[in-house]
């Protein structure tokens, strides 16, 4: 870790990609000298049993990234020299039906921190974007000078985070750093997700929804390896700059379910293809040649090692991932 970082404030530490980096920031943290607070609305897709295995080596506030009052308190007593941003509303589906909850945790909530930021004096501010910003495209890459094109309610509300953060650099002179990654998977992801719901629905020997024929491509990262390359960012990244996290893992939503059934020993007849999402976006893949040539970070999980890893967590975990089902069956109960 570059060497005047000392205090880390994670803001959606909680989450599926916040808590894998605190994870595996946290067991580093002695050697490193760090300290970590973990910030986390604790919204329905944030538990803290996530952080669980790493108990004692963070301290936790229960705060609102849209409270500035809150957000400020937390910035006071704690004193952080720096923030990772992980904190958003991330599910395209719900921000299709409820786009404004989106805009005002992605947006204002970004907002919110930066001022309160740009007040403290912080060191660094860590913004976690999206490759989803970009839009898609039928072939090619984007590399992190592209332009924006977003196509969802979600990826509008993080395309215009991002373009916040660099007025910021511009404007106050901040040292912003923005990360955009692939689309991750792996252990204690939310079950609203495509693998952990075709998981679940597998293991319940129903039907698993695919959008039209399947054929929309993502190019998909293992999380610890996100997370592993948001440190190496953390560590040698330079003040505004943009990061692409890809990983030139691509599949087919098809493939993906098809190589689950596989793993998992049950037969393709599962497969039920639905009604498309509006504004479904055909296919992503980033350029990363940037961060791998700058500071020397590559993802080592190939896709179907990480996906057997994935399937073997939630089998072992079938008590966290039903009792979630709750808060997502209104999002498939048409599907």
């Amino acid at each position: 870790m570059r060497k005047r970082l000392r205090k880390i404030l994670v803001t959606g530490g909680a989450d599926f990609i916040g808590s894998a980096f605190v994870r595996l920031l946290a067991r580093d943290c002695p050697r490193r000298g760090l300290s970590l607070i973990v910030v986390d609305k604790l919204t329905y897709a944030g538990d803290l049993a996530r952080l669980k295995e790493v108990k004692g080596r963070y301290k936790f506030c229960k705060a609102d990234i849209c409270n500035k009052a809150e957000i400020e308190s937390v910035f006071k007593r704690e004193r952080p020299d720096s923030v990772v941003n992980f904190a958003a509303e991330s599910h395209v589906d719900r921000s299709i039906f409820k786009p404004q909850e989106f805009l005002v945790t992605n947006v204002i909530g970004t907002q919110v921190l930066l001022n309160v930021a740009k007040k403290f004096n912080l060191k660094l501010f860590c913004h976690i974007s999206t490759d989803e910003i970009y839009g898609d495209i039928k072939r090619g890459q984007f590399f992190e000078d592209s332009p924006l094109s977003p196509s969802s309610p979600y990826s509008a509300s993080k395309a215009a985070a991002d373009l916040l953060l660099k007025s910021y650099i511009r404007t106050y002179a901040m040292p912003v750093i923005i990360i955009r990654p692939s689309n991750n998977y792996g252990p204690w992801q939310y079950p609203e997700k495509l693998i952990p719901l075709a998981i679940s629905k597998i293991l319940k020997r129903e039907k698993v929804p695919i959008y039209a024929q399947g054929k929309n491509v993502r190019e998909w990262l293992y999380v610890e390896d996100c997370a592993r390359g948001i440190i190496a960012v953390l560590e040698k990244g330079k003040a505004g700059s943009v990061y692409n996290l890809g990983s030139n893992e691509e599949k087919q939503n098809i493939e993906v379910v098809r190589l689950l059934l596989k793993e998992m020993g049950e037969s393709p007849s599962l497969i039920e293809f639905v009604k498309d999402r509006a504004g479904h976006d055909l296919r992503y893949r980033l350029n990363y040649e940037k961060i791998r040539d700058e500071i020397g970070w590559e993802p080592k999980v190939k896709f179907k090692e990480g996906l057997s890893c994935t399937v073997k967590w939630y089998l072992a975990h079938k008590g966290w991932m039903f009792s979630k089902w709750r808060n997502i069956s209104w999002l498939y109960k048409n599907k």
